[in-house]
């Protein structure tokens, strides 16, 4: 029965909808593995096991009566940045210790409506803040392929969760690259799609004009299953783009030949490892010989990206976090004063990280700084958009590295910030030019670590990075390599 665990979304589906297997089985697998593995790995902030065997058996009795959809009965471990009715949701911090909320995040009720399974809710970094999944405040979560190792972050947990069968699939979130670079270091898929196309409306927020949802899979196919339920407009979010959804999953098996794919110089010079350059190098080749042509494209102010994100993610952070004054929900500090009260409850609820960008950000944004640093922001942003706008003139696809190295020891870049913050070097100007981008495994590095192949779209374009992603998958035998868990 622990076989089903190891399966992918569609092949559990297949299972399922032949009565070859049950959703209480198949959640009972997940379950045991939890319970086996996850004291290494630390994928997991919270398991409800009651929760998901009760809703695995109303899966079943719908499977029964002939109505299965494409996620029923299947066992699903989103990150706890989304809102889960009756689910602890903590985002990682101790100021949300305890906290239930009262309804579900629009992203986790679509999948409800098709009766998935929630076994519990991923490790991350605390409010996402982070490269590593070390800032969370309950536990570190280590990387199955090797222990000793980060699994990236922010959606650590998510990563780790998938790439150890500990979950058939999640729900990660990206802001600068928190889907892609954890994906890249556990040897999964991660999408994160264009900003606008998956609602964002109760999901824990960090950066709005920076944070997307997307899926983080096992492979291609399940990233555009899950991708056909995530996607849509939302009313209740304001930045939700209304616009019709695609089948995403027509457009696998397609060929890729004659796609142009830019192959931008800045993503393959300093400080990219041998071993990333040369395995990425090589995935670029396998594409070239599906018939894909290969561009050189310049992405000149690539360079400005970490700067100008960490100028304008930490000050919409600084605002966001306002909200958490120990008030209205949360942890509640000592305090004779309001302003006392305000101090110990954001004192001891927030880490260091959280701290570090609040300060970061309310400086930038204040009076005298605002233009000289923000604003300044802004204009780079919009640079940055253009090159890629220059770019897609000539190629369909970018394609690269997600991540300059493989997955770093544990603790290695913990004192130095500014190391941390370059390891999102190649994934953060995704996410200022507001486009879609993906990670799938490519190969194995020194150490025998996962090495993802980045590609970026076009607004909407989803469609493209996954035809051009299942072409190499199915080329290839990468995605079917398991960690020794």
């Amino acid at each position: 029965m622990t076989d089903l665990a190891s399966l992918t979304i569609h092949a559990l589906h297949e299972l399922l909808k032949n009565k070859k297997a049950s959703a209480v089985e198949a959640t009972q697998a997940v379950l045991q593995r939890i319970e086996a593995f996850d004291q290494h790995i630390g994928s997991y902030i919270t398991v409800c096991p009651e929760i998901a065997l009760a809703q695995a058996g109303a899966a079943d009795k719908v499977i029964a009566a002939g109505n299965i959809q494409t996620l029923t009965g299947i066992p699903l471990g989103p990150k706890d940045i989304y809102l889960t009715k009756g689910i602890q949701t903590t985002c990682a911090s101790a100021i949300l210790k305890g906290y239930v909320p009262p309804y579900d995040a629009t992203v986790i009720a679509k999948c409800l409506e098709q009766d998935c399974v929630l076994v519990g809710k991923t490790n991350m970094d605390e409010f996402a803040m982070g490269s590593s999944t070390e800032t969370s405040h309950y536990k570190k979560t280590h990387n199955p392929w090797d222990l000793e190792r980060i699994p990236g972050g922010s959606s650590g947990g998510s990563a780790a969760a998938v790439a150890a069968d500990l979950c058939i699939a999640s729900l990660g979130t990206d802001t600068g690259g928190s889907i892609r670079q954890p994906a890249s270091h556990c040897g999964i898929v991660g999408l994160k799609p264009t900003y606008g196309r998956v609602s964002r409306y109760g999901t824990i927020a960090f950066a709005s004009s920076l944070d997307q949802m997307g899926p983080m899979t096992k492979d291609v196919r399940d990233c555009a299953l899950l991708m056909n339920v995530m996607a849509g407009f939302d009313k209740r979010d304001s930045t939700s783009i209304n616009r019709p959804v695609p089948d995403y999953t027509k457009v696998l098996g397609q060929s890729v030949k004659g796609l142009r794919i830019g192959v931008p110089k800045e993503f393959f010079g300093k400080g990219i490892a041998t071993d990333v350059h040369d395995t990425v190098k090589t995935a670029l080749k396998k594409l070239e010989e599906l018939g894909a042509i290969l561009v050189e494209v310049a992405l000149p102010n690539t360079e400005y990206a970490v700067a100008t994100y960490y100028i304008l993610a930490p000050a919409e952070a600084s605002s966001n976090l306002a909200r958490y004054d120990g008030v209205r929900f949360g942890l509640r500090g000592p305090g004779k004063s309001i302003q006392e009260m305000y101090e110990n409850t954001k004192g001891t609820g927030f880490g260091s990280e959280v701290k570090r960008r609040i300060m970061l950000g309310t400086y930038v944004l204040s009076s005298g700084y605002y233009d000289a640093y923000y604003l300044k922001a802004q204009k780079a942003r919009t640079i940055i958009l253009r090159d890629f706008q220059k770019a897609f003139e000539n190629v369909d696809i970018i394609a690269g590295p997600v991540a300059p190295t493989t997955a770093f020891r544990l603790g290695e870049k913990t004192d130095d910030p500014l190391q941390m913050y370059l390891s999102d070097i190649l994934t953060i100007s995704t996410n200022l030019a507001a486009l879609p981008g993906m990670s799938l495994p490519c190969g194995f590095g020194e150490g025998g670590m996962p090495i993802g192949l980045q590609l970026i779209g076009q607004a909407f374009d989803e469609e493209t990075l996954l035809r051009t992603a299942h072409a190499f998958e199915q080329a290839t035998l990468w995605h079917k390599a398991k960690p020794k868990f």
